[in-house]
């Protein structure tokens, strides 16, 4: 009987204390500043809490409460969830020493021009690939999103050396053995143009280098068969454009696809358009983000409802 009574206030004591949070962590998690510059600032009066001035960062910040940080409003959201247009030379990483990465570009203005600490990408998208990425805390939708028996469709635009024809839409659509133990799901492919030079389409995308860009792109995906031999790609070079839908995310898929096709074909520029019913924002340059919106955030959340 003692150990049963003992329980329930060992739970009512745990509920309760969910409803509060350190002050310092508070702040933190909200991606005002590092643990120490929070600490300085509380210690220097730059802190309220419903209007009272807080000099413990061990304060317990309870539900609902108004929090200035320099006078500046800080609301705490469990989640955050952005939509950003990936540039190529960036990494789907949420930190590394050497390398920028997409969390990097994470900057929100409402959070002190600062990112929380806890982003990360929803999949990843190779260096030189562009276009949407989701970046979010939420772990269980991101595993959830990628869960393949959700089947979520993501959309790639991307532009190939050759010319890609009705035969490779019909091996795409069978699914292609794209190395010795890998065989891709049933994949879209949408012919969009084939004959422009690498040229017209280095102009159409509006890339700011050279054509030889497209070869840095295509030697960006290493680690699968030709990868390492340089492709035959020049100013004049004939060129396919072309919309493959896939529902998987392995490693360079859609590179190591292409290449399988025949013809010795290589994606010169690939760029995720959409994932699932959220489609890239093109009002986003490379590199911009904004927040997802409700309905966005509520289409994504039934586009992967359900056990795993």
């Amino acid at each position: 009987m003692l150990s049963t009574s003992v329980g329930s206030i060992f739970l009512i004591l745990n509920i309760k204390r969910e409803k509060y949070m350190r002050l310092d962590k508070y702040l933190a998690d909200m991606g005002v500043g590092s643990r120490s510059d929070i600490k300085k600032a509380i210690r220097k009066c730059k802190v309220t809490v419903d209007g009272e001035v807080i000099r413990e960062a061990g304060f317990e910040v309870p539900e609902g409460a108004f929090i200035t940080y320099f006078e500046e409003e800080i609301r705490y959201e469990k989640y955050q969830y952005y939509m950003l247009n990936k540039p190529a030379g960036v990494i789907s990483a949420s930190e590394d020493k050497r390398q920028t990465t997409v969390v990097d570009l994470i900057r929100d203005l409402e959070f002190g021009g600062q990112a929380r600490k806890d982003l990360f990408p929803v999949g990843r998208l190779d260096k030189d690939t562009e276009g949407l990425l989701i970046i979010t805390n939420d772990g269980q939708l991101a595993h959830r999103l990628l869960a393949p028996k959700h089947h979520i469709d993501k959309v790639y635009y991307a532009v190939v050396s050759g010319e890609v024809s009705e035969e490779d839409r019909e091996i795409f659509k069978k699914g292609i053995r794209f190395d010795e133990h890998l065989t891709a799901m049933p994949a879209g492919l949408e012919i969009l143009s084939t004959g422009k030079t690498v040229k017209e389409l280095a102009d159409k995308l509006q890339l700011s280098v050279d054509p030889e860009r497209f070869e840095r792109v295509r030697l960006s995906g290493a680690d699968f068969k030709g990868a390492e031999e340089a492709a035959n790609v020049n100013a004049e070079t004939l060129c396919s454009e072309i919309k493959v839908t896939i529902q998987e995310g392995k490693f360079h898929q859609i590179k190591k696809m292409i290449r399988a096709l025949p013809g010795g074909k290589d994606v010169l520029y690939l760029k995720r358009m959409s994932m699932g019913s959220i489609e890239l924002d093109e009002s986003l340059a490379p590199g911009e983000y904004r927040s997802l919106t409700e309905e966005e955030i509520q289409t994504l959340k039934d586009s992967c409802s359900g056990e795993i």
